[in-house]
């Protein structure tokens, strides 16, 4: 019974982790971004203009992974 609550558990951590790294990668706008940074947009259309913040460019709209928002902030 033991060895299959470990299992249990460790199945569970595995799933937590998987759904953990999957909401740091959810594409934002640019509104987002600027709600989450507290910075204009015209702020970080230059960003993204000097290469200094990476986008993606979707039906004419900026859209932004998160992990990449996160890391230009602390970087």
């Amino acid at each position: 019974m033991d060895n299959q609550y470990y299992s249990i558990l460790d199945k569970l951590e595995r799933i937590e982790q998987r759904l953990d790294s999957k909401q740091t990668n959810k594409y934002l706008s640019i509104i987002q971004v600027a709600d989450l940074t507290s910075l204009s947009t015209s702020t970080i259309r230059r960003a993204v203009a000097r290469g200094h913040l990476k986008c993606s460019r979707r039906l004419g709209k900026l859209l932004f992974q998160e992990s990449d928002v996160r890391k230009w902030i602390n970087g």
